[in-house]
């Protein structure tokens, strides 16, 4: 999958301060998930059944950075898992939301994300591009 021309769509931002565009399942798929924030058509269960947007919704917020108890036990261990797993950190993404808005983080996750060589998508999880399937440091 290619990535997208201008810039990425703000829905892909999921409540946990995650860019969906980047996820493995969104680009390695021919019908790809449309981000936590859209229905439940192509995720893997993990994301169906994900703990954060029901939380959320309990909570009348959007994205958890919003909330009274930010960071809670389930953001704390998620950020733990991306920290150790991916080298990324969702706190991080939230908080430059937080301060410089969804439109220009989706700018700087363009960037950061976009392959250089064919303009794939580069994959957070496994930092593989989607289309050449060269492996970014």
């Amino acid at each position: 999958m290619k990535m997208t021309e201008g810039t990425i769509d703000t829905i892909m931002f999921a409540p946990c301060g995650m860019n969906c565009m980047v996820c493995y399942k969104h680009c390695y798929h021919k019908k790809p998930c449309g981000g936590c924030l859209n229905s439940d058509m192509g995720k893997p269960e993990h994301c169906r059944k994900c703990r954060i947007k029901e939380c959320i919704r309990d909570r009348g917020v959007s994205y958890c950075f919003e909330c009274s108890v930010y960071p809670c036990k389930l953001i704390k261990n998620l950020e733990k898992s991306y920290n150790e797993r991916y080298q990324a950190s969702l706190m991080e993404n939230s908080e430059f939301v937080r301060q410089h808005g969804l439109e220009m983080f989706m700018v700087k996750q363009k960037e950061k994300y976009t392959c250089p060589k064919c303009r794939g998508i580069i994959s957070i999880h496994d930092r593989e591009c989607s289309e050449c399937q060269e492996k970014m440091n």
